[in-house]
């Protein structure tokens, strides 16, 4: 294994010091060291971070592979500092057994670029009839922790209890797609000024707060741990809050385009900016930015969601909701929350291993550590092209725009994914 002396890096925005990587871990780390058999890296100016984890992913495969496989989508999650993803379970077959997740969790040991834990269905099928093989896939080779029917809603509130109180027995996780169903009927866009105007149906923000509110009581009521996934409104940051306040077991995830776009981008009819759930008003955003400093909102997840040319560039009522995420979150965490680097490796890498129990990730790099860590570039700025994108799908909502940061090297367990600002393989 090549050992590789990164000199002068700022850890965590820290004052410079050199990282020695060897055997996979962090062996050294201090001013002035020297390591002559090592691969040199100027890290003037730069800063390390532990690599970024993802707790909501969508590798679309198996099923999609023309949107995106685990091999792309973790070259995209590279690329964009992440160590680790949490691959969501709607594929096809749906991963609602240990089969299907064990199969995931293969392909991403063979592309060897990030490691990718499998989100197993809550429900068979995403249906919301019956529950799926809970245990089987907690048993698996892939030890699945985390559940979700993300894209659907655990809608039946005596299902979610029994979920709920089954992964308390090994501590795991149902991450909740906050939705009542019977109020986001044909919905489009947020329900609002905008959607009014463009005669576009609405959905209200009532549909995601009802549902938090619904299951802060149950995970209450059954003393087990309760993710809410992609949270984008005022009024679910105050039932977080306080539900929080009571001890209640919940931890909350805001995405990056929740963070820095609103509803007025659905004027443009363009459909890059129908996701789910939508993007909603700027007093939304406002709000989502303060929880995410104050932590009543725990990370930012990119909710990476690749969907083929033909679900994406078709008349909005049609398209598929979701946009890409992997390669550009960092940038944004960066433009919205301006250069805390220690509050970033919070929400973007610590606090997502912690929930997913991912052992050697969301560890600052300092000797004995893992050596999981990206380098960043703060000083520069790129303007994002599609076409240059190492994920199969093209949907993202920032090309273009001009956005600051630029990963430069990742490493997994002290191999290079990326140097350069380019893929190793």
């Amino acid at each position: 294994m090549t050992a590789y002396l990164i000199k002068s890096v700022s850890v965590v925005g820290a004052a410079p010091t050199d990282l020695l990587i060897h055997d996979g871990v962090v062996a050294e780390a201090g001013v002035g060291l020297t390591a002559p058999d090592a691969t040199v890296i100027d890290g003037t100016g730069l800063i390390a971070l532990p690599g970024l984890v993802d707790l909501h992913t969508h590798l679309r495969e198996p099923g999609r592979e023309d949107a995106e496989t685990v091999e792309s989508g973790s070259r995209a999650a590279a690329l964009g500092g992440y160590t680790a993803v949490c691959a969501m379970a709607n594929t096809s077959p749906v991963a609602d057994t240990a089969g299907v997740v064990e199969q995931v969790w293969r392909l991403g040991r063979e592309a060897g670029l990030v490691d990718v834990q499998p989100i197993g269905a809550v429900t068979v099928g995403l249906a919301g009839g019956q529950l799926a093989e809970l245990g089987a896939m907690a048993d698996s080779a892939a030890r699945v922790r985390i559940f979700s029917d993300d894209g659907h809603c655990v809608a039946d509130p005596k299902l979610m209890r029994r979920a709920l109180e089954y992964v308390k027995a090994f501590d795991g996780v149902i991450a909740q797609h906050a939705e009542e169903p019977r109020l986001t009927e044909g919905a489009q866009m947020h329900e609002g000024e905008v959607s009014t105007r463009l005669g576009l149906t609405g959905w209200p923000a009532v549909a995601e707060e009802a549902i938090i509110a619904r299951d802060v009581l149950l995970a209450e009521h059954v003393g087990s741990r309760l993710h809410i996934c992609h949270v984008s409104t005022a009024g679910s940051v105050e039932v977080l809050r306080h539900a929080k306040a009571r001890g209640v077991k919940v931890t909350a995830e805001v995405t990056p385009h929740h963070l820095l776009l609103t509803d007025s981008k659905a004027e443009t009819y363009d459909p890059v900016y129908k996701v789910n759930p939508p993007l909603r008003t700027a007093t939304d955003v406002a709000a989502l930015r303060a929880a995410l400093a104050e932590g009543v909102i725990d990370i930012i997840a990119t909710d990476h969601a690749p969907h083929a040319v033909e679900d994406k560039e078709c008349e909005w009522a049609y398209a598929r909701p979701g946009m890409l995420g992997l390669e550009t979150a960092l940038s944004i965490a960066l433009d919205v929350l301006g250069p805390q680097w220690d509050l970033i490796a919070e929400r973007m890498s610590r606090t997502p291993a912690r929930i997913a129990g991912l052992d050697g990730h969301g560890v600052d790099p300092a000797p004995g550590v893992p050596a999981n860590l990206t380098l960043v570039d703060p000083a520069a700025r790129r303007t994002i092209e599609p076409a240059e994108l190492a994920s199969r799908s093209r949907n993202t909502p920032y090309a273009r725009m001009t956005l600051p940061g630029r990963i430069v090297a990742t490493f997994l367990r002290g191999e290079p994914t990326v140097l350069d600002g380019k893929a190793v393989k």
